[in-house]
């Protein structure tokens, strides 16, 4: 056996050098690959393939039958599990994923009327769950999903990634199935940050801005791309993955800083000055604003037309207030409170949040403007100490956490019992 690990080769058939399974020669196929004990030309390979791929052993498997689609009020219920608030932004997800997989599940439609893509572009801050709406929309649905980053995304022939590592994302989340990732979903996060730096076409190549906006325009129209399997940069001897995204809804996301002023230029609000018109007078919130965006706005943000065009659905999120966060912490399925008091369950303690507590909690998150995201690190710190000694405090029943341990990380309120048990 030779140091490659390779299978010995039968030098007598070898020699014969014939397909064992059209008995082709060489000089008739492009390559013969060798075996124990027989040989395989690439053609029986590929009718093999063929053979395999009209069985079932290959056939692709739909997530959800176009019989079990679900309508937009199931889709938006769903939602309402996992996300609180953001009914409009759910009500204009729900329809615009309704109508993509519609699209998808009913091709025979399309001989009649072409049916443009639905993809979605979110507005909104930070942590009002942007992502988590995407990630509950690909559980709801069975799809492979990804999320990539703008930021990273750089011109083909430049240092960074091409914008196909996307599609390789997706297809490593299909499991390679190049079938389950051609009906995926992919959320592209930090949109905004690839807009150009002014509204005015760029002379000079700009390598991570324009320039990525424009290699994204192909995959998120719809085109079959060459995928690098592994990743990585292309070069000419690699082989390549076609995918076609003409079926992949593709979400784009961000936070858009500097957007709402210039909505409030367009609908002629102004602060201050001689011309102030009567909208001047009633204090409009951030979301507000937002849900007013129109494409002049994103294009004078620094997105070029041909981008936006294609993302014809926008939903704006709201800026999440102290009754929305609170109920982010109790309400929701994989609610923040009740992750940790599984945690402490784990070690048989009965984990106890009191109201102040939460509000305390509420109020640190407003105050750094970090929404949602911003929960868990602050009941992290609270409860930090404690989950340090939790597994070697073997009398520990019970802990409250006060209001006192948030704001000023005093020790919460430890209850003690003769032994404890810990859960299987």
């Amino acid at each position: 056996m030779s140091e490659k690990n390779e299978p010995p080769i039968d030098k007598e058939v070898f020699g014969k050098a014939r397909c064992s399974f059209c008995g082709k020669d060489p000089t008739r196929v492009r390559k013969i690959f060798s075996g124990f004990h027989a040989l395989i030309c690439d053609e029986c390979v590929r009718t093999c393939y063929g053979l395999l791929a009209e069985s079932d052993i290959a056939a692709p498997v739909e997530e959800v039958a176009r019989e079990e689609l679900p309508p937009p009020t199931a889709i938006k219920a769903y939602l309402d599990q996992y996300i609180i608030g953001q009914d409009r932004a759910k009500r204009v997800v729900s329809v615009a994923v309704h109508n993509h997989y519609k699209r998808v599940f009913y091709p025979e439609w399309q001989k009649t009327v072409e049916l443009e893509k639905s993809n979605i572009l979110m507005i909104g801050p930070t942590g009002t769950g942007k992502t988590l709406m995407a990630r509950t929309l690909a559980r709801l649905l069975a799809v492979p999903f990804c999320i990539a980053d703008a930021t990273v995304l750089t011109e083909a022939g430049y240092v960074g990634e091409d914008v196909e590592s996307i599609l390789v994302r997706l297809l490593q989340a299909a499991d390679y199935n190049v079938a389950r990732a051609e009906r995926g979903i992919v959320y592209i996060d930090e949109i905004d940050k690839i807009a150009r730096k002014d509204a005015n076409p760029s002379i000079t190549r700009d390598v991570s801005g324009e320039g990525v906006q424009q290699g994204l325009l192909k995959i998120l129209e719809g085109t079959v791309a060459n995928v690098p399997p592994k990743g990585g940069r292309k070069h000419p001897e690699q082989a390549f993955v076609k995918i076609d995204t003409q079926n992949i809804l593709f979400i784009c996301g961000g936070a858009f800083h500097g957007l709402e002023p210039i909505i409030n230029r367009r609908i002629g609000r102004r602060n201050v000055g001689f011309h102030s018109s009567p909208e001047s007078l009633r204090n409009l919130t951030t979301s507000e604003v937002l849900s007013q965006v129109e494409a002049e706005d994103l294009l004078e943000y620094g997105l070029i037309p041909e981008l936006i065009g294609r993302l014809p659905v926008a939903a704006s999120f709201d800026e999440l207030d102290a009754p929305a966060l609170t109920r982010i912490l109790t309400e929701p399925k994989n609610a923040l409170v009740r992750q940790y008091q599984v945690l402490f369950e784990m070690e048989g303690v009965e984990l106890i949040i009191e109201p102040a507590a939460l509000q305390e909690i509420v109020a640190h998150t407003i105050k750094r403007k970090t929404g949602a995201r911003g929960l868990r690190s602050i009941l992290e710190r609270a409860l930090l100490d404690l989950m340090f000694e939790l597994p070697s405090m073997e009398s520990l029943k019970r802990v409250v956490l006060t209001a006192d341990a948030v704001a000023n990380r005093a020790r919460p309120i430890l209850e003690f019992a003769k032994t404890r048990k810990k859960s299987a």
